[in-house]
């Protein structure tokens, strides 16, 4: 299991302390600024699906240099938060295939190699580097904020939406690519409160990424 939350232990200990100095705990509340971050991205189509309906039009695959950005990003994370709809949809990259270039084996590897953990009530196992949550998914995201320190994805638009409506989302990146799908699955679960728009970036051959966070 996790250890016990570091920046609330040592920010206890200093507030208990008879000779904690103003600069002590100034020092822990910097230690304490770079800790976990609950991110919330995906790619989505002009009009704000992630996903088309099953059979019908589709989000084509991310050319190369938007791959590598994805692989640079999924290496970088400290961790990804999944539900379990879009976990099973991710094992596709559990296991090597014979059409995949380099920079699918790439992204493979970067997947593989970082902790993952499993929102689901149904699921009885996952794979390597992956842990089961169980009903306590906010108790368990809290956790991840106050234990991990640096960013963490969450992966599944139902899953964000939950922790969104928790307040437990600390930025959102919109990836449009230019294609209108019509109908599918958006981005968002549910309404959101005001977000304030802090970049717009050019990703790749043909997306913008947008990012947000709570206003």
């Amino acid at each position: 299991g996790r250890s016990r939350r570091p920046c609330a232990a040592l920010a206890d200990g200093l507030l208990f302390s008879v000779t904690a100095s103003q600069a002590r705990l100034r020092a822990v509340a910097r230690r304490c600024e770079g800790m976990g971050k609950l991110i919330f991205g995906m790619m989505q189509s002009l009009d704000g699906y992630v996903d088309g309906v099953a059979g019908e039009a589709q989000l084509p695959p991310p050319g190369p240099v938007l791959h590598r950005h994805f692989n640079d990003h999924v290496r970088g994370l400290a961790g990804s938060l999944y539900g379990r709809r879009m976990y099973e949809v991710m094992r596709y990259w559990d296991e090597d295939r014979p059409e995949w270039g380099a920079v699918e084996q790439d992204f493979a590897a970067a997947w593989r190699a970082q902790p993952k953990w499993v929102a689901s009530r149904s699921l009885k196992s996952v794979g390597a580097n992956a842990k089961l949550v169980g009903g306590d998914v906010e108790g368990f995201a809290r956790g991840l904020k106050a234990d991990i320190q640096g960013h963490i994805d969450v992966a599944g638009p139902e899953l964000a939406g939950r922790l969104a409506e928790l307040g437990l989302i600390d930025e959102y990146r919109l990836y449009l690519r230019p294609f209108v799908l019509g109908a599918g699955k958006p981005y968002f679960a549910g309404p959101r409160p005001p977000l304030h728009l802090a970049a717009v970036d050019r990703v790749g051959e043909d997306a913008v990424r947008l990012t947000y966070r709570p206003a």
